[in-house]
């Protein structure tokens, strides 16, 4: 069996758990034509580079099979008929990623910043006192 990552983008109106039907769905669908999906990661609401039916956002989803190619072409036609999946692409690949994908370790980079610039002033420090208060004070 060939291994395969397939992503979709879904509309930005759905609700997370409707997100994450979606993603059962297309993992019953390939465990049913005897592939096996390896493993699914939800991306999150992220803002598109261009509106796509309306939708400044998506929901992205990423699963990464183990199936036949056949399987792969149902679970494409299964997506393209979905009115709430406004975009997919399948890649077949050499070997799948172990451990977290790029996009999964980039939100955890993002929110260690996040939280680094509540602590503080963010990534510029502290300025030290303003000047036009210490004028005032003398």
């Amino acid at each position: 069996m060939a291994l395969y990552e397939h992503v979709f983008l879904a509309r930005q109106d759905l609700a997370q758990a409707q997100v994450d039907t979606l993603a059962e769905t297309a993992t019953k669908i390939v465990e049913e034509r005897g592939g096996k999906v390896v493993k699914t990661e939800t991306w999150g609401l992220r803002s598109l580079a261009y509106r796509i039916a309306k939708n400044r956002k998506a929901h992205y989803v990423m699963l990464e099979i183990d199936a036949p190619g056949d399987t792969v072409a149902e679970l494409e036609r299964q997506t393209s008929i979905n009115e709430d999946v406004i975009r997919y692409m399948t890649v077949r690949v050499d070997g799948h990623e172990a451990g977290p994908t790029v996009m999964m370790r980039k939100q955890e980079r993002d929110r260690e910043r996040r939280s680094d610039r509540e602590g503080g002033r963010g990534e510029r420090g502290d300025r030290g006192p303003r000047r036009d208060r210490e004028e005032e004070a003398a």
